[in-house]
């Protein structure tokens, strides 16, 4: 499916480590390699504090990593600085969960929408409502909503306005972190259906940040299951139900709450708690909580491996080298 799709943007060997009391370190994104394909989305999934925002913040130069290298066509953006980052900008933008907090409360949409543009020398400022009313066209919102404030509208319009901003420079990548997970569900299904139906006509490559496995699965291409800094698994989301084998994502999937479910099946759970970031366990940091941990798991920390097309596992159980 991917192997003979362009890769827009790639991370290499990408680490990122934090200072903590008592001359300890927190590993929050540990040896990441993932690609990004373009006009394709990849998912990231895990539970909260696992690094998701983490990495993904690195793709927006929001913040640096301590090793690695992420490259958008061939450049290394994390070495990026002055005039040369604020140009790179244009190219991959953000949507945050909350997008009130990238909102000036004070301005109005038509001038929040527009901002990017006049920053980037893009519009005149004669030029404002006919932009304006463009870009909210493009996320099924009406034009009079120009005048508004933030604060006068939904939650779920207001991540529209978040989205039309984000695409006013049309970016070829595009970040969502967590960008529905504040919504109501009726309305969760509308955006992921503008995002999906955005993509397609221009071509944007997304990277999608969610705790959601369902979700992400029914509108990614390709999806990154992380556990604490770690991926633990890489492989495409139609694949994702039935060809998963970590046995963290197998529990993830076990632990989807539908309707259409089979209610006469015990509902599976993960056993224990994560452990801290502060004190991750030797060997799998997965092992504590995993009912086929073996001894090999506590010596041996499993390194992504390929185990099938477009599939990678990290983990002992799969690892054909054993076998």
């Amino acid at each position: 499916m991917f192997e003979h799709d362009e890769v827009i943007l790639e991370a290499k060997h990408v680490t990122r480590r934090f200072p903590a009391s008592g001359g300890r370190t927190l590993v929050a994104n540990n040896d990441i390699n993932l690609k990004f394909y373009k006009g394709k989305t990849l998912g990231l999934v895990g539970e909260s504090g696992c690094g998701k925002s983490t990495f993904m913040r690195f793709l927006v130069s929001l913040d640096t990593p301590s090793e690695g290298e992420i490259l958008y066509r061939g450049k290394d953006i994390t070495k990026l600085k002055g005039e040369e980052l604020r140009q790179n900008r244009q190219h991959i933008q953000m949507v945050f969960q909350d997008p009130t907090s990238s909102f000036n409360p004070k301005m109005k949409i038509r001038d929040i929408v527009c901002e990017p543009l006049l920053n980037f020398n893009r519009i005149k400022k004669s030029e404002m409502d006919a932009a304006c009313r463009r870009l909210l066209e493009m996320v099924e919102l009406p034009g009079e909503f120009a005048d508004r404030y933030p604060h006068n509208m939904s939650g779920g319009q207001r991540q529209r306005v978040a989205i039309a901003r984000a695409l006013a420079l049309e970016p070829e990548i595009l970040i969502l972190d967590e960008a529905t997970s504040a919504l109501d569900v009726s309305v969760q299904q509308t955006i992921i259906e503008l995002i999906v139906k955005l993509q397609k006509e221009k071509n944007i490559t997304i990277g999608f940040i969610c705790h959601d496995i369902s979700l992400i699965q029914s509108c990614s291409h390709e999806v990154a299951v992380m556990y604490l800094g770690n991926v633990v698994e890489v492989l495409p989301a139609e694949d994702l139900a039935e060809h998963a084998v970590h046995p963290y994502t197998r529990a993830l999937i076990g632990s989807i709450f539908d309707i259409g479910m089979d209610f006469s099946k015990p509902i599976e759970e993960i056993k224990g708690e994560a452990p801290s970031p502060l004190d991750v366990p030797a060997g799998c940091p997965f092992r504590g909580r995993c009912p086929k941990a073996v001894d090999r798991c506590a010596a041996e920390k499993p390194k992504l491996h390929q185990v099938g097309a477009d599939h990678e596992v990290a983990c002992h159980l799969f690892d054909k080298e054993d076998k």
